[in-house]
């Protein structure tokens, strides 16, 4: 289970150092790709094999979903870590997110997710004034 926050500085070649908690759980080779909201997300390659199979499922026939896995699968590349536990951003991604120089890395739960720390803070302030709001619409948790 992935969980945390931590701020690291995208290099000038594009690449941003992993947390060391995380890179266990990762594996060698994981999958990353563009988030649902302006992010990016990173699935240790099990995980993304699951998510893979659920989303092949999706019928053909609906634009919607043929328009939402197009989007998310054309996103994917497969990623290593080198000796320094960096990752390269390829610049397609890196564009998505907006990412500058300086990243948020945060654990949510199966996946990893990278965020321009500008748009981490506005997501973390906006879900911050409706937390209550939020958790409520979620009333199956029972938390």
């Amino acid at each position: 289970m992935f969980m945390g926050e931590y701020q690291h500085a995208l290099d000038d070649k594009g690449r941003l150092t992993i947390p060391a908690r995380f890179r266990d759980g990762l594996g060698a080779t994981f999958v990353m790709t563009r988030g649902l909201d302006p992010c990016l997300f990173v699935y240790p390659l099990p995980e993304w094999q699951t998510l893979a199979a659920k989303l092949k499922q999706l019928p053909l026939t609906r634009a919607d979903a043929r328009a939402f896995v197009r989007f998310f699968f054309s996103g994917a590349t497969e990623c290593e870590l080198d000796r320094q536990g960096r990752v390269l951003i390829p610049p397609g991604l890196r564009e998505y997110a907006q990412l500058e120089k300086e990243c948020v890395v945060l654990g949510v739960s199966n996946r990893v997710e990278i965020w321009s720390q500008r748009l981490w803070a506005s997501q973390q302030a906006e879900a911050a004034a409706n937390f209550a709001a939020l958790a409520e619409g979620l009333v199956d948790l029972d938390l």
